[in-house]
């Protein structure tokens, strides 16, 4: 087994600290993850374990063996050979066989499982506190007044009963008083989602506010304890806005969905978090339930009324989103290109719109916009996995977008700005245009790895085109001896047996041959190279 290097010891040590931020307790995907990785550890599945400069690499066997890259400064940098593209258990047992050089891994989990514990005890209290309100608290009926008290006081009477919460306690507290919302829904057709409507609105309200006075407002503390609430929130209130907008709306409606209207404005103030996750909602009432003229005539006045220069981004975006609902898109284009790159997610909810009206020219400009600001909000935006992800749900919008209308142009120049997160997709499209040569300098560009490259491919390559396998098994090669280990060289000498029967094929032997004769020269140090040399009968004896 290794020993970690003492100069890294506190690096692993703060490795640790960052997991205990990204991973999260309070969600089950996560829990399983931290289960499976240290099912692994505990098996002992982690093999050949070396320590490079603030990285490790190893080797986990799990129902295949996997190579696993993990960088201690920034773990969600690392890699690993299975198919799965976030933090996965073989990266996590890696990193425990590791962190256990240095420190406790029974501490750590303990640790990481705290806040989980609180945030159950909270809601347990919350519940009990619920109950203790039933009997001061009379039913709300159905007066829009009256929902609007009764949501505030219940929100004071458990979330904020003990004063301002501890981030970690929000939301189990939250969730106990969403119960007793649920609870005391009027029972009368059809004014129960709408009453559940006014109580997402209303929450989105307190739940801001809360994140605002408590000092909760740091990005990351609002990521992990407040936006699976929010995200919640406006799940739910999704469903129901289709479910009220596909209903018939008595009279009776009219009054209540107006004082809605005029809350909603409260999800378009600046400064306050989450401005997404409130604009989406704006947006979205905007779209399916606020639909008189007037209302929405009378809503872009008061944006405009702001006058240029003087709206919040934020605000901005609520003015053009109105804009687009009385189809003024020539004006709500130029106001958005105007916005900061940083501004390019809120797209997204329009192109959604757009796809599924199937309004492809209305599509049309904001689609060339994206592809043009794609590398920027990239460079923006920085983390790898968010990037990822990002450009990953941009490329299917573009790609549909299209196909539909036979514009594969679009998607070509989309695939080059935002690599390398589009590599996949665009090493796929070169393949698939047989532009071969293209397709070997991309992946001698981003470092050839043999498991990307399918066994189809290979064939369709050897057959077509094989001059292009050779610099790229020329560069696998040399990456692999230059890492010196056993390991790396049985890996090195598979490729250059590949990479002799290329030469072969088309006839250039003696090249291979200059080649290797230089090869086994310039290694001649390297003992157990050419041992594997030997075995693979590469060297004849």
């Amino acid at each position: 087994m290794a020993v970690i290097p003492e100069n890294q010891a506190l690096i692993f040590k703060e490795a640790g600290a960052k997991l205990n931020t990204i991973l999260k307790p309070e969600g089950q995907e996560d829990v399983r993850l931290v289960q499976k990785g240290l099912m692994l550890y505990h098996q002992g599945a982690v093999h050949h374990l070396k320590y490079m400069v603030n990285s490790i690499w190893a080797t986990v066997q799990d129902v295949t063996p996997v190579r696993v890259f993990l960088n201690v400064d920034d773990p969600q940098e690392s890699s690993c050979t299975c198919p799965s593209g976030s933090f996965c258990r073989h990266r996590l047992a890696a990193f425990f066989q590791a962190y256990s050089d240095v420190a406790s891994v029974s501490d750590w989990v303990a640790n990481w499982r705290q806040p989980a514990i609180e945030q159950i005890n909270a809601e347990k209290w919350g519940l009990k506190r619920a109950k203790d309100l039933v009997k001061n608290n009379q039913h709300p009926g159905l007066d829009y007044d009256r929902w609007v008290d009764f949501f505030q006081e219940n929100f004071a009477g458990i979330v904020l009963a003990q004063g301002k919460p501890h981030a970690h306690f929000v939301s189990g507290l939250f969730r106990s008083y969403a119960m007793r919302m649920e609870t005391y829904a009027p029972v009368e057709a059809g004014w129960r989602p709408l009453y559940l409507l006014a109580a997402a609105l209303h929450s989105f309200r307190l739940l801001t506010d809360l994140a605002v006075d408590a000092g909760h407002d740091q990005e990351a503390t609002i990521k992990r304890y407040y936006w699976p609430l929010f995200e919640d929130l406006y799940h739910d209130a999704e469903k129901l806005i289709e479910r009220i907008a596909s209903g018939t709306m008595p009279f009776s409606f009219d009054a209540v969905l107006e004082r809605l209207k005029d809350d909603s404005v409260h999800l378009t103030v600046p400064a306050i978090p989450l401005s997404y996750e409130r604009i989406d909602l704006y947006r979205l009432l905007w779209d399916k339930l606020f639909r008189d003229n007037a209302w929405r005539k009378a809503e872009l006045a008061r944006l405009e009324a702001f006058g240029d220069g003087k709206r919040d981004e934020i605000e901005e975006v609520a003015l053009i989103h109105q804009l687009l609902l009385s189809k003024q898109d020539g004006d709500a284009i130029k106001r958005f290109t105007a916005l900061p790159v940083r501004s390019l997610p809120y797209l997204f909810y329009w192109l959604d719109g757009f796809h599924a009206q199937r309004e492809w020219n209305r599509m049309a400009p904001f689609i060339e916009y994206l592809i043009q600001q794609l590398r920027n909000y990239l460079l923006h935006l920085g983390d790898y996995y968010s990037c990822k992800k990002f450009t990953q749900y941009a490329l299917n919008l573009i790609r549909t977008f299209t196909r539909e209308l036979g514009r594969g142009e679009l998607y070509d120049r989309a695939l080059a700005q935002s690599m390398p997160y589009s590599f996949y997709q665009y090493e796929q499209t070169l393949f698939e245009k047989k532009h071969f040569q293209q397709w070997s300098e991309l992946h001698s560009y981003f470092g050839f790895e043999d498991y990307g490259i399918s066994g189809e491919q290979l064939k369709i390559l050897q057959k077509e085109a094989p001059e292009v396998l050779l610099p790229l098994y020329h560069q696998m090669a040399a990456d692999l001896i230059e890492m010196k280990n056993r390991t790396s060289y049985k890996q090195a000498v598979r490729i250059l047996k590949k990479l002799r029967t290329v030469y072969k094929k088309l006839k250039r032997t003696p090249e291979w041959e200059a080649f290797f004769a230089k090869l086994l020269v310039k290694t001649k140090r390297l003992r157990a190279f050419h041992e594997e040399c030997k075995r693979s009968k590469l060297i004849q004896e």
